[in-house]
């Protein structure tokens, strides 16, 4: 069935993963960078090539039709196949041996990333290590269809990483926790502190694109005693939260192991007491098939971490 798709429109089979993953048109849009109406229009266009509807429509969550079920088996089967195809490419040209890639987000790029450079140093002289920044479901994407070795992401109940466990394993490597953190005065206290009474605290807020973004929304939204906070700031980027939050503009949940030494000299406090912190793992997940020489080396030395 999927051999009769044009070759120009593999896009929409992307879309159709990504729905079925997500379960949210509204999400699944935000994640391929189109409109909500533009990614509808996509999905109506796959159901008119299968003829037939792929997907209920409704309140709540998207769920699959038997026919887009079967559709979803198809197109997952493909990937892996098209996956295997291109690594088997690689190992022809012999790249595949020497060059291994890192999915990962761009804040462990700079906190864990960064520390497991160092530690694997002498490994890499043999190859080349490729890292690429990504938001967690791109990064979990990318290994799925066989475009990265590895993925590096934020473990948490409230983030749905879909990997299937007879596919893939995982190590746990760090645990750490976003902080809420606001700029210290001459005294090194908060600027900005969670007070059970007066004006809402200006908060720099994470876009629900990233996952740090969706930890935070989720503990607000589920906590009795969540602070009052002004909406003050958006922004997709945890590099610019930190220098926001350094500037006084307002108060960002932010991961210790990136502030800590900021905390110490006395630039960054907290603005509340440890009920106000999430708590998470970072786990390293990898195909469970075999991968190139290098890639099993770097996976056996982070296993004795």
């Amino acid at each position: 069935m999927i051999a009769g798709l044009p070759a120009v429109q593999l896009k929409w089979l992307e879309d159709f993963l990504l729905l079925a993953q997500e379960r949210s048109f509204t999400r699944a849009a935000e994640l391929r960078h189109v409109t909500h109406p533009a990614f509808g229009r996509r999905i109506r266009a796959l159901e008119a090539w299968a003829g037939t509807p792929l997907v209920e429509r409704g309140g709540g969550p998207v769920r699959l039709t038997p026919a887009g079920q079967v559709l979803l088996d198809g197109a997952e089967q493909m990937t892996r196949n098209l996956a295997q195809s291109h690594e088997e490419m690689q190992a022809v040209a012999g790249r595949q041996a020497r060059t291994v890639t890192l999915a990962t987000g761009r804040t462990l790029a700079r906190t864990l990333v960064a520390d497991l450079l160092v530690r694997l140093r002498p490994v890499l002289a043999d190859g080349e290590l490729r890292i690429v920044t990504r938001t967690l479901a791109e990064a979990v994407g990318e290994m799925q269809r066989g475009e990265a070795d590895f993925s590096l992401t934020y473990h948490h109940p409230s983030l749905v990483v879909p990997l299937d466990a007879r596919q893939f394993s995982h190590l746990t490597l760090a645990s750490d926790r976003l902080v809420p953190m606001s700029r210290a005065d001459a005294s090194g206290a908060p600027l900005f502190h969670f007070a059970s009474q007066g004006d809402p605290v200006p908060y720099v807020a994470y876009a629900r694109t990233l996952a740090l973004g969706r930890l935070v929304e989720d503990h607000l939204a589920n906590h009795r005693a969540a602070p009052r906070l002004q909406r003050l700031i958006e922004c997709d980027s945890p590099d610019a939260h930190y220098e926001y939050v350094l500037k006084g503009l307002g108060v960002s949940w932010l991961p210790w192991s990136l502030v800590h030494a900021d905390v110490k000299a006395g630039r960054l406090a907290a603005a509340g007491d440890k009920r106000m912190e999430i708590r998470f793992d970072v786990r390293l997940y990898r195909p469970k098939r075999r991968l190139g020489a290098m890639a099993e080396t770097l996976w056996m030395l982070m296993s004795r971490r």
